[in-house]
């Protein structure tokens, strides 16, 4: 337990170092929010053809309502948890990689569910989306990377009991 503890913590605060480095920032954090928020445009545009996104930025072309994907609004966050908790816990490299690629998704499919209900709820109700924004939805996607993670470790506590198999036993 104290080497859990002290692997997250140490994985975390190296992720977390690296994201607000200024070469994290530069040629990660704003790259991957600029095409978070293409994407979100991009399927906003498939149900309503007056958007268009430049750099973190989605804008209504019929009101001029726009959000900007912030630091703190693009998933990183709950990744570098996600990714500290992965690596923290005893487990293969491939496990640890399945975990990852399936919480990416999980955390950034939920994280355009959060950009697209805030850009049309901002246009609705300037109270509702500072609520949602603030409260509801920060919770739910660190919420979603833990519930990944519990997930994992089920699979993994699985996978751990399973009977290896050495071949034919001989008779």
């Amino acid at each position: 337990m104290v080497r859990f503890f002290l692997v997250f913590l140490g994985v975390l605060a190296a992720l977390f170092a690296f994201e607000v480095s200024k070469f994290g920032e530069t040629y990660f954090v704003v790259p991957f929010t600029d095409v978070l928020a293409q994407i979100s445009a991009w399927l906003i545009k498939l149900f309503d053809s007056e958007v268009h996104s430049y750099g973190k930025i989605i804008q209504s072309t019929a009101n001029g309502f726009a959000v900007s994907i912030e630091r703190g609004c693009n998933g990183i966050e709950a990744i570098i948890i996600l990714v500290a908790a992965l690596a923290a816990f005893p487990s293969t490299w491939k496990q640890k990689l399945a975990g990852f690629v399936v919480g990416f998704f999980a955390i950034q499919l939920l994280n355009l569910v959060r950009i697209i209900s805030l850009f049309y709820m901002g246009q609705w109700s300037m109270t509702w989306f500072e609520w949602f924004h603030l409260y509801l939805w920060q919770a739910l996607i660190i919420i979603d990377a833990l519930v990944v993670w519990l997930l994992w470790l089920r699979w993994i506590s699985r996978d751990r009991r399973k009977p290896a198999t050495t071949g034919p036993v001989a008779a």
